[in-house]
């Protein structure tokens, strides 16, 4: 019954096209809106614009935020020599629970896959390059997933950064499995990774 209500349908529809969403999930949200009072549904929406119109990158570290620089960046007791380069800002946000790391990011929102139309000049490797050419960073942790796409991004990221002498270029020593997501990984995995990274 519900597919011949058209806005029910098209707002299911909006929610089915978010990641990760199949049909049945997308039409349970679609009904949850409606179950919400005028006021709640307004203030719904009002947090969707506010948080597209508020949330950009970071200039320094290409993480998102809602300041001019991230907090992170902001941060004066980060370790300011070590950066980990991430693929996508919820990998930050699950390296950041395990609470070891005390070092800087660079999020290079996505990984090489050329079947994907990925290829490396779509990457935030420009912005990674003009930082350790301030010459403050020492050592970058490659934390990128451990598939096929991951792999292949860490191999060209570690000849891109051959070219700095002084900078110490380690890959995350793995405690998942291949093919599996960081962002999914749990705070002991995380941790024992970044304990164990090594030389590439």
């Amino acid at each position: 019954m519900a597919e011949y209500i058209e806005s029910l349908q098209r707002l299911a529809e909006k929610f089915g096209s978010l990641q990760g969403i199949g049909k049945k999930n997308a039409m349970k949200m679609a009904f949850s809106v409606l179950d919400m009072t005028d006021e709640e549904a307004a203030d719904f929406a009002q947090a969707i614009i506010e948080a597209k119109e508020k949330i950009h990158l970071c200039p320094i570290c290409q993480n998102i935020t809602d300041r001019d620089i991230c907090p992170i960046c902001a941060d004066e007791g980060r370790d300011r020599k070590t950066v980990c380069i991430v693929s996508d800002p919820k990998v930050v946000m699950s390296m950041e629970k395990v609470r070891e790391y005390k070092g800087l990011y660079h999020v290079l929102h996505g990984v090489i896959s050329p079947m994907n139309g990925i290829t490396p000049d779509k990457l935030k490797t420009r912005e990674l390059l003009d930082r350790i050419n301030e010459g403050e960073i020492k050592e970058v942790i490659i934390a990128t997933n451990p598939t096929v796409e991951g792999e292949a991004t860490a191999m060209y990221l570690s000849r891109l950064l051959r070219a700095f002498d002084d900078v110490k270029v380690t890959r995350l020593a793995y405690g998942v499995p291949m093919g599996s997501y960081l962002e999914y990984a749990d705070e002991i995995t995380l941790y024992r990774a970044l304990e164990g990274r090594r030389d590439i």
